[in-house]
């Protein structure tokens, strides 16, 4: 991409740089002023006035807005830094200062496109690292974000919706859930945190371009903001949990066999050691150093992302000549031209302006400002070469140089036998010398507070450096560099004996305060800024403190306190957080409260199911205890009713390796006798049937879970006769057929097959026997029913009416009736064959269940010690009803038939001692029956024969 050219109309400098004999020239009066007129008018351009100069000197950058003298950015292209998930080595090319871009333990990863707003000057409680936000105009094109195809359509969807920052993100469930999947094994746990991490990389940079496309003050991208902002900040504690677990479990490998660290023997400090030597047998034997090292590291790149989202790279005035508007001023005083503004500095060298404790001119100020703070803000993203870079470009090489004595000092050449040469020196010799006047730079306050503070963070005083310090991460990062810094200095000064001269002695307050991980952040709590205190409570850098001090105990019941708590119950992003944080501390082998962890993934099922995240929820219910498994996933099985849906579930159960068999027997039993399905009180009625309610069709569809798998029918069949028992004390006739009418006619063969691929001749279990009783006794009742139900309809209903004579006729009227009645007489004879028929049917339908073998209708042939007390009473209140019902059913039939003696031969089977059945009535039952049984014998009496049927 072509440099964008400047606007120099900011300062005039840029026509007037020095050369070597710039003061020796005589420029005449006239080319002066017509420089002059010139530089004006490139002035007045700039600010809007209608004044051009008269020829060009350098072409003015256009645009939709014209520039203005707060501002002149250039777009440029950043690297987003990515965790490599290795064991860290701390090697000569590192240092415990401040890791330069190229010597972090983060590297660069794919590249991403921004355009973002940077001031001059940081408002009251705003962080270095965040800047206001540009809204470009809206027909710019969109950036695909990487590991996604995002369309210009998916983006205007996004962009339509209520809440596009929520809609945006859902694909992070299935994406965690997919990486979940795929690393299982706790070997992938490093690659799978790694996984996560980038899944939320992708998912910021979406949110970033979507609210790159808003409208300023547009509400509803408040919350996709809030969820960038939450996305962000999860991204960085899978980074930490990345880079500082991987040195954790790599540390915990290197113990001896007595649980200590084989710091003695292992790592020897050779004679004449260097500072690169002492320092880097530190890091290798001490892991709370070099823990806080990581930390330091994982905060710079997080900084170097926010930044790289947050931050445009701002064009400084002064390039190739340092201060180049001041330089002009001194120029023009020495050419006679004009005076030096009040308190303008007289001379150039670094110095000046504190050494005569005047200023530079006005643009070189602003520009000075602006390269300190970036030049800061380097330091504090872990970029030391870039800040170099930048002094370099604007011609400060000095004080490039300036940030380069904080290298430890190494000689290769001590202990180099070879015959290869003389390697080079690295490092700084002087290096305590430099640290020095770094500490008393930071606390001169003639310096401005960006420079105090870029001196502060390299000669580790953490006092100069809170100042400019905003947020919490700020602040521990300054924290955990000075640890370090101690730390390290400490080892260098106890073990370093090369040096041959004595060291400069440190400042006095530069181990004032002992830091440990644990009172930094007890210091930190007492920090006097608000914004500090807000960002502190926020529950992603609550994580991230306990993570850093490894107390994962009281960070998971920390999770459960938010999880309980009712108004600030956690969001559906953070408990799909919460749960894979679990998960990983258990692939990583780390104790936790079991209890506590087990909650927080039961949250996060109850919000997949609610969410109706089907494809996820059978992985994730895999995670509970088994007791916890079987009612979760039954819980969720319950919501789904289509059928594909439901053997899809079933299957991904069984890929999840749940039990399915007593997940759906589960289902069926929450559905049948939930509170809400409890079994209500029979009001007595004359109808035979009751109507079939919504709830009880669910209980109905219910029994299909139960089928799709063959070895389920045994099961099918307990269930079907559970539901239906209550249906027939209910009179609820259909829908007890509905549920029979689910179970696959071929069940009993079925159930007799399986048994005996399993356990060959052995007799059946007594509780499945008992179940295929029951269900037969279901099967012959119902029967019986149809066939009343079939006589009764053809009886009333069907029977032929015969025609009307009439009174006087024609003799084609006569014809016609007597042919009308001859059809009906026919008629007449086939529905009474028809109704004798039917007769016999309802006869030997009903007789099978009042004469059922093996002791009797709805009764046990194998009774089980622990049977249901439940079903037990069903079975007793359904003989008691059905079976007077069924005989009084058969005696109307009969008697209607005009087969009395019959009908007193069913009372002969009632009042049997071999099937008792007589004992099943109730009294006032047993005397109706005697009435109508009466009544037959009288129709035996009117035919001439004996009360019994016997011819007298």
């Amino acid at each position: 991409m072509a440099e964008p050219t400047r606007n120099t109309s900011r300062h005039s400098g840029n026509m007037f740089r020095a050369t070597p004999n710039a003061s020796q020239s005589s420029p005449n009066i006239s080319f002066r002023g017509d420089q002059i007129n010139r530089s004006m008018g490139l002035l007045e351009q700039a600010v809007g006035v209608g004044r051009t100069p008269r020829t060009p000197v350098l072409p003015v950058r256009t645009g939709p807005a014209p520039m203005t003298p707060q501002g002149n950015f250039m777009d440029y292209t950043l690297t987003t830094p990515t965790i490599p998930i290795r064991k860290v080595n701390f090697d000569e090319s590192r240092s415990f200062m401040s890791p330069t871009q190229n010597q972090m333990l983060f590297t660069p990863s794919e590249k991403l496109s921004v355009s973002l707003l940077e001031t001059s000057h940081k408002l009251p409680g705003q962080s270095l690292l965040t800047t206001p936000t540009v809204y470009p105009p809206h027909e710019q094109s969109l950036v695909a974000t990487p590991g996604r195809n995002v369309t210009m359509f998916e983006h205007v969807n996004l962009l339509v919706e209520t809440d596009p920052g929520v809609a945006a993100t859902e694909g992070l469930y299935e994406d965690f859930y997919q990486s979940f999947k795929t690393h299982q094994s706790p070997t992938e746990v490093f690659s799978l945190i790694k996984r996560y991490e980038e899944v939320c990389q992708e998912q910021v940079l979406l949110l970033h371009e979507l609210t790159k496309r808003v409208i300023p003050g547009e509400h509803k991208f408040a919350k996709t903001r809030g969820v960038l902002e939450q996305i962000q900040r999860e991204k960085f504690t899978w980074r930490l949990m990345g880079t500082l677990y991987t040195d954790r479990q790599a540390s915990m490998e290197d113990m001896d066999e007595d649980g200590g660290f084989p710091a003695v023997g292992k790592h020897l400090q050779l004679p004449d050691s260097s500072e690169r030597e002492i320092s880097n047998q530190l890091f290798e034997a001490n892991s709370s150093v070099r823990q806080a090292q990581i930390i330091v590291d994982w905060l710079e790149s997080c900084a170097a992302d926010q930044v790289d989202f947050d931050k445009e790279k701002v064009e400084y005035y002064s390039q190739s000549v340092c201060w180049e508007n001041s330089l002009h001023n001194l120029q023009q005083k020495a050419n006679g031209i004009s005076s030096l503004p009040k308190n303008h500095v007289t001379a150039l060298d670094p110095d000046a302006a504190v050494r005569e404790n005047k200023h530079l001119a006005d643009l070189d100020k602003e520009d000075e400002v602006r390269l300190l703070r970036d030049v800061f803000l380097c330091i504090r993203t872990g970029r030391l070469e870039e800040a170099q870079r930048l002094c370099k470009k604007c011609s400060q090489s000095w004080r490039a140089a300036t940030l380069e004595g904080w290298r430890l000092y190494h000689d290769s050449n001590i202990r180099n036998d070879s015959n290869q040469g003389v390697n080079p020196i690295e490092g700084n010799p002087f290096r305590d010398v430099w640290k020095k006047v770094c500490w008393q730079m930071s606390e001169d306050e003639r310096y401005h507070q960006y420079e105090r503070a870029m001196y502060a963070a390299l000669s580790g005083n953490l006092r100069e450096l809170q100042p400019v310090l905003v947020t919490w991460p700020d602040y521990l990062w300054a924290y955990f560099k000075v640890m370090v810094d101690q730390k390290v200095e400490q080892e260098i000064r106890d073990k370093l004996t090369s040096l041959p001269r004595p060291m400069e002695p440190l400042p006095p307050n530069f181990d004032q305060k002992q830091l440990t991980v644990q009172n930094i952040f007890h210091e930190m709590q007492a920090i006097p800024n608000k914004n500090v205190e807000i960002e502190a409570k926020q529950k992603q850098h609550i994580v991230q403190k306990y993570v850093i001090v490894d107390d994962l105990d009281t960070l998971t019941e920390e999770m459960v306190e938010w999880i309980s708590s009712g108004a600030e119950r956690p969001g559906s992003h953070a408990l799909r957080f919460m749960a894979h944080f679990i998960l990983v501390i258990r692939s990583l082998g780390l104790q936790t409260r079991e209890e506590a962890g087990i909650r927080i993934i039961e949250e996060y099922v109850k919000d997949l199911i609610e969410a109706k995240r089907t494809e996820m929820v059978a992985v994730y219910v895999a995670q509970l205890p088994p007791s916890l498994q079987v009612a979760y996933y039954a819980r969720f099985l319950e919501g789904i009713s289509e059928s594909d849906d439901q053997q899809r579930c079933l299957q991904l159960a069984e890929e999840a390796g749940l039990d399915v068999a007593a997940i759906t027997k589960t289902v069926v039993e929450n559905i049948r006798t939930g509170p809400d399905n409890a079994l209500t009180e029979v009001i007595p009625t004359d109808t035979l049937e009751a109507a079939t309610s919504e709830d009880d069709q669910k209980k109905i569809e219910a029994i299909n879970w139960l089928v799709f798998d063959q070895s389920q029918r045994a099961e099918a069949i307990k269930q079907s006769n559970a539901l239906i028992r209550t249906f027939l004390e209910l009179k609820k006739h259909d829908a007890a057929r509905e549920v029979f009418q689910k179970i696959p006619q071929d069940s009993v063969a079925v159930i007799f097959h399986n048994w005996r691929a399993s356990a060959g001749s052995q007799p059946l279990p007594p509780e499945i026997d008992n179940a295929i009783k029951e269900h037969l006794c279901i099967k012959a009742y119902l029967d019986a029913l149809n066939a009343f139900n079939d006589w009764f309809d053809h009886y009333h209903n069907k029977k032929p009416v015969r025609p009307t004579q009439p009174g006087t006729a024609s003799f084609h009227e006569r014809v016609r009736f007597e042919h009308e009645d001859r059809e009906f007489e026919m008629e007449m004879e086939k529905w009474k064959q028809s109704s004798l028929v039917m007769t016999r049917s309802v006869s030997d339908t009903i007789y099978n269940v009042l004469l059922f073998v093996d002791g009797g209708w709805m009764v046990d042939m194998n009774p089980v010690d622990d049977s249901d007390d439940l079903r037990g009473g069903q079975m007793t209140r359904l003989r008691e009803k059905c079976i007077p019902l069924l005989c009084t059913l058969l005696l109307q039939v009969l008697h209607t038939a005009g087969l009395y003696r019959e009908c007193l031969t069913l009372a002969d089977e009632i009042a049997s001692e071999e099937q008792q059945l007589y004992k099943v009535f109730k009294q006032n039952e047993l005397k109706q029956f005697l009435l109508k049984i009466r009544d037959s014998s009288s129709s035996l009496l009117d035919q001439d024969l004996d009360a019994l049927g016997y011819e007298l």
